[in-house]
């Protein structure tokens, strides 16, 4: 796949397994953390986004701005430590499904089931200790 210029729907829906989107204060200083103590490759660069792969996976560098209007934001800590930023993607989990469970396993729907403009169905659910993942599906 060419990462440069692949259309965001068409990368959305080839999503598998695991995908990891890490919200950062300056993603372009983290995507060059990770060139450059990592080796890891950086594509799409810029001050709000940047995709990033290393042996065949691939995941995601979000800004704070641009994740504006998702519901996790409100938990980020302003100072200190990023792991509330985490949002752990479980693609090929069906996200309504989950949510109808979640409450009875502890968890907290944070963002209902919705059909996303990137060719997603998805939603967040915080477990209980506070980690948000997100099963996701290809719309159809």
């Amino acid at each position: 796949m060419e990462y440069e210029t692949v259309p965001a729907e068409v990368l959305g829906r080839s999503l598998r397994g695991l995908g990891v989107n890490l919200l950062c204060r300056d993603v372009p200083g983290t995507a060059r953390f990770l060139a450059g103590v990592f080796g890891l490759a950086v594509h799409r660069l810029g001050a709000d986004f940047a995709l990033v792969t290393h042996d065949g996976a691939v995941f995601q560098l979000h800004s704070d701005a641009s994740f504006r209007a998702h519901p996790l934001l409100g938990v980020l800590p302003e100072a200190g430590g990023r792991g509330a930023g985490v949002q752990l993607y479980l693609f090929g989990v069906d996200p309504d499904a989950a949510a109808a469970r979640a409450a009875a396993a502890g968890g907290v729907v944070i963002e209902p089931p919705a059909d996303k403009p990137h060719g997603l169905r998805e939603a967040t659910i915080l477990a209980p200790e506070g980690h948000a993942f997100s099963p996701a599906v290809a719309r159809t």
